[in-house]
């Protein structure tokens, strides 16, 4: 089990950047896949990005590629989700997730993952 806590969100108009965090407790981060999800009022969990255990590898949804970079530090043992050109259709709770094991099939569904932080807002208005 890791416990996750998020930060970083806020309010911000369109065209405008934010940097989320994710940081992890216990020693075995470096042994999970992470991701970040997020989910609007009224709309299921949607995948935004995850990145693999060594950080060598990164995928996106296709409404944030180009958009949004996410990146992981072991030895700090956190996840980052940098925001840029912010959209009024990117306001939702974003989450953090972590998996011990995932593959390429799976990396997207929410379902892969077992541990969760609280959640962090985002609103983008336009």
């Amino acid at each position: 089990q890791v416990q996750l806590v998020e930060s970083g969100g806020g309010l911000v108009q369109a065209g405008g950047s934010l940097r989320l965090s994710c940081v992890a407790s216990g020693r075995t981060f470096r042994s999970y896949d992470m991701a970040w999800f997020r989910q609007a009022p009224g709309k299921e969990r949607e995948f935004v990005a995850a990145i693999r255990k060594n950080g060598g590898v990164t995928y996106y949804a296709d409404s944030v590629k180009g958009r949004f970079t996410m990146s992981r530090d072991n030895a700090k043992a956190t996840v980052s989700l940098q925001m840029d050109s912010l959209r009024p259709e990117d306001t939702a709770v974003y989450y953090c997730a972590a998996s011990g094991s995932t593959i390429l099939s799976t990396i997207r569904r929410s379902e892969s993952y077992a541990n969760w932080g609280q959640g962090t807002q985002v609103t983008v208005s336009s």
